[in-house]
């Protein structure tokens, strides 16, 4: 079985169904990887770049984005290279409502042991139980 890794604007099309052509063939792909035809790898930039593109582009509501995102994730033949960090982002961004990305980096930081994280939204990164570093 081939492995590829699997770009952002595979999905977009997927989602987005701007390009008949493009929608189809990406359909077919993921379909192609849920039978076990293909084995396609994505990375935490697809999945930032596809919401980002959703949200700014398509207007997207959130809560569609997270939709997606989940049903990525769930998708057979399709493999994360941080499955778990991106499952705890997506139920962290779900029970909280804070956007994925910022869930995603709020997994990454407990992931990696960090104490606490820097940032200048607190208020998100609160929501999301971390301790806020002060510097």
């Amino acid at each position: 079985m081939k492995t590829w890794f699997i770009d952002s604007n595979v999905l977009i099309r997927f989602f987005a169904k701007d390009d008949i052509d493009q929608t189809e063939k990406a359909a077919e792909l993921l379909q192609n990887a849920a039978e076990g035809k293909v084995h396609l790898i994505c990375g935490p930039p697809v999945l930032f770049e596809l919401a980002w593109t959703l949200r700014s582009v398509y207007r997207v509501p959130p809560g569609e984005i997270l939709t997606a995102l989940q049903s990525l994730f769930a998708l057979p033949g399709l493999e994360f290279t941080d499955a778990s960090v991106v499952g705890e982002a997506l139920t962290a961004s779900v029970l909280t409502g804070v956007e994925f990305a910022d869930a995603y980096i709020a997994a990454s930081a407990r992931a990696g042991g960090c104490d606490a994280i820097a940032t200048f939204n607190a208020r998100d990164f609160g929501r999301l139980g971390l301790a806020i570093a002060d510097f």
